[in-house]
C-alpha cells in the first residue's frame, strides 16, 4: 500500500484545508475555499475522491459547491447540522470508507464549538500512525470557542479526543498556535514543555512552516484546556480571575471565558 500524504493547504488568513492523498486520489477536509484546493490538486495531479466536513461554519464548507463543480463526489458531514451537498450524514460510531485510497475513519461527535460538530479518526495509516481531523474542537494549545454548545459538552468532547492514542496526529483547521501558546503560558508559566514548544513554534512560523499536525500526547502536556485538573492551572485561574475553582468543569469554564478576552 502506498504511503499517504497529509497536506495542510492554507486558506483565508489562518485556515488549513487538509488534503490526504495516495499520490493519485485525494480526500479534502473542510474546504471553506475552493480555489487554493483546486490549484493544489492540479499542481500535484491528484483527483478529488471525497470531501469530509466537520461542522457548518462557512470557512469550512463555503468552497464545497465550487470544488465539486458538478462532479459526483461523495460529501460526508454531521447529521445534526444543516449543510448543503451532503451525500452521507454521520453520527457518532459511524464509519467512513474511501475505497480509492483504502482510507477508513470512525466518527466521533464532539459538540461544543457547534452543536453537531464531528471529528474523523483514522486508527492507522499505512505506516501505523493514527490521525484525527477535528475541525475547530481541538487546536494546538487551545480549543474552539463555544458558539453553540456548553462548557460541559466541550470538555466531554476534548476528553474524547484526549483519550485517543498518544501518537495520534491532530489535524486541526487553524494556525492559532502562537496566540494559543501565549495564553497557555499565562495559565501554566512554569511548564517546561510548553516553554520549549513556544520556542519551536516561533521558529517554525518565522520560516512560514505550519505548526501542525500536533499529537495527542503533546497536547496532553501543553494544552491548558486538556489540563483543567492540574493544580498549577487551577492556581493561575484563581490568581488571575479571583474566582474559586472547586472542580474541573469550573476550571475549564473560567479558562474558556478568560481566553475569549485574552490579548
Amino acid at each position: 500500500m502506498n504511503a499517504l500524504e497529509y497536506v495542510p493547504v492554507p486558506a483565508f488568513e489562518d485556515n488549513y484545508i487538509w488534503v490526504v492523498s495516495d499520490g493519485h486520489h485525494a480526500v479534502v477536509v473542510d474546504p471553506g475555499e475552493a480555489a487554493p484546493v483546486r490549484a493544489y490538486l492540479a499542481k500535484r495531479g491528484w483527483r478529488l475522491s471525497a470531501i469530509l466536513l466537520t461542522h457548518h461554519h462557512q470557512d469550512h464548507v463555503g468552497g464545497v459547491a465550487d470544488l465539486l463543480n458538478g462532479q459526483a463526489v461523495p460529501v460526508y458531514g454531521p447529521a445534526g447540522e444543516a449543510i448543503g451537498h451532503l451525500t452521507q450524514r454521520l453520527k457518532s460510531g459511524d464509519h467512513v470508507t474511501i475505497a480509492a485510497l483504502a482510507l477508513e475513519f470512525s466518527v466521533l461527535e464532539v459538540p461544543g464549538h457547534t452543536s453537531g460538530h464531528i471529528a474523523y479518526f483514522q486508527a492507522a495509516d499505512p505506516r501505523g500512525t493514527p490521525h484525527v481531523f477535528c475541525g475547530d474542537t481541538l487546536f494546538a494549545c487551545g480549543c474552539g470557542r463555544l458558539f453553540e454548545g456548553t462548557p460541559k459538552q466541550m470538555l466531554a468532547s476534548l476528553d474524547a479526543l484526549a483519550a485517543l492514542p498518544g501518537a495520534t496526529e491532530v489535524h486541526c483547521a487553524h494556525e492559532y498556535t502562537l496566540s494559543n501558546i501565549r495564553f497557555a503560558l499565562a495559565c501554566e508559566p512554569d511548564n517546561a514543555e510548553l516553554q520549549a514548544w513556544r520556542d519551536k513554534a516561533s521558529e517554525l512560523r518565522a520560516r512560514h512552516v505550519p505548526t501542525l499536525p500536533t499529537t495527542i500526547a503533546h497536547e496532553r502536556s501543553v494544552n491548558p484546556f486538556l489540563r483543567a485538573d492540574h493544580p498549577a492551572v487551577q492556581a493561575s485561574l484563581q490568581d488571575q480571575l479571583h474566582e474559586k475553582v472547586p472542580d474541573r468543569l469550573t476550571a475549564f469554564t473560567l479558562m474558556r471565558e478568560w481566553k475569549n478576552r485574552f490579548r
